[in-house]
């Protein structure tokens, strides 16, 4: 097999082989009546022949050929999405495929909502997982250089699972099984709590770690024993998102001007995620990871907790039991895939939709990599 046409099936496998796995488990949940004791037993995943993938080298290429893949997170959900996919390849297999994992129909609430429902923790993480690999089978079809010439992958938050199913580290039954669960712990650890996440812009004069130190002080004259008010998310340059309890949040919001934040905005969700108020969700999902047989990625994949790539298979199990609690360092992420040296030409960056965040977050970060951004879209056309 020459060079070409090895890059060219490395890249057909990375995505094709998600198509194989969702018939597989269909059929043998269908022999097993989907009881949940049995899917343990399920989560073997398909073989992929990997071989020759990991020992051979892939031969160079330039900045420009290159491309970077890029998996949204909660929160860019929204109702329609997957409309556009469905003539895809394999697409119908994968959302077949989550209806009998989930025990509901994903595909349905993708399409027609309510917006309330598909917005919940438990069901968004599933479904934007999903959506987003389904966008890859799209980029696979109309682009397959963009596949092949993938050479970074990485995702936000929930995104980490698809960038690592789409680079071969970790069949696609097994990272839906476990966002499953890892959905559900943390839909539980939100509600247990009332907590929140506030989207803040900052300027050269705010401290942010002291800032969020007087809001627990306030929680305290509250009665709130042990309160939490964190930075969950690092996005780019002044820009994070602060979450905790909900009275430090609304505190953070309410004293604005004290805290140098020029702009301040509430998320539409119900937790503090990648805070200590998600510890208890750290067990379930730890225990089935452990279940999980996680493989050396493909292409280069960033870890949300450190910013910087896997470099072997044996660390990432442990760091995305820690994302749960850990914030995202989005920020360090694009400047480690992006720095190169002037005159050096940037890679095509595509966006697996739904939306276009991660892409704001690079033009706010990297202008000149931004220019050769392109989302995905997975809604219909009009």
């Amino acid at each position: 097999m020459g060079g070409s046409s090895l890059l060219r099936w490395c890249a057909y496998r990375r995505v094709l082989y998600i198509g194989h796995q969702c018939q597989r488990w269909a059929s043998t949940t269908e022999r097993s009546n989907g009881k949940e004791e049995d899917i343990a037993s399920l989560l073997e995943g398909a073989e992929v022949d990997r071989e020759d993938v990991v020992k051979k080298r892939q031969p160079s290429r330039s900045p420009s050929q290159s491309t970077v893949v890029l998996f949204p997170g909660q929160g860019s959900q929204q109702v329609g999405m997957a409309s556009g996919l469905l003539k895809y390849p394999n697409v119908q297999a994968m959302f077949l495929t989550a209806h009998k994992v989930l025990g509901y129909d994903l595909l349905d609430l993708c399409l027609r909502g309510p917006a309330d429902m598909l917005n919940k923790t438990v069901h968004c993480q599933p479904a934007v997982f999903i959506t987003s690999l389904a966008a890859a089978e799209k980029l696979a079809q109309e682009d397959p250089d963009a596949v092949e010439n993938c050479v970074v992958t990485a995702g936000f938050s929930v995104g980490e699972f698809a960038a690592l199913v789409f680079a071969g580290a970790l069949d696609f039954t097994e990272a839906l099984y476990a966002v499953k669960i890892r959905a559900e712990a943390m839909q539980r650890a939100s509600d247990a709590v009332p907590s929140g996440m506030l989207s803040v812009v900052g300027t050269s004069k705010t401290k942010y770690h002291l800032a969020c130190a007087e809001a627990e002080e306030h929680c305290k004259t509250l009665g709130i024993a042990e309160p939490v008010c964190r930075v969950a998310n690092i996005l780019f340059p002044n820009g994070r998102v602060i979450a905790g309890h909900m009275e430090a949040v609304q505190f953070l919001q309410n004293n604005s001007k004290k805290f140098s934040l020029a702009r301040t905005k509430l998320l539409p969700v119900s937790g503090a995620f990648h805070t200590p108020l998600m510890e208890s969700a750290v067990e379930p999902l730890r225990n089935v990871l452990k279940t999980l047989n996680f493989k050396q990625p493909l292409v280069n994949v960033y870890c949300n907790v450190d910013g910087k790539r896997y470099r072997h298979a044996s660390a990432i199990e442990d760091l995305l039991a820690k994302q749960l609690v850990s914030p995202v360092k989005w920020e360090q992420t694009m400047h480690a895939i992006y720095e190169r040296k002037q005159g050096i030409s940037f890679p095509r960056t595509y966006e697996m939709g739904p939306g276009i965040q991660l892409g704001t977050i690079l033009r706010i970060c990297n202008l000149k990599a931004w220019r050769a951004y392109k989302n995905i879209d997975v809604f219909e056309s009009a």
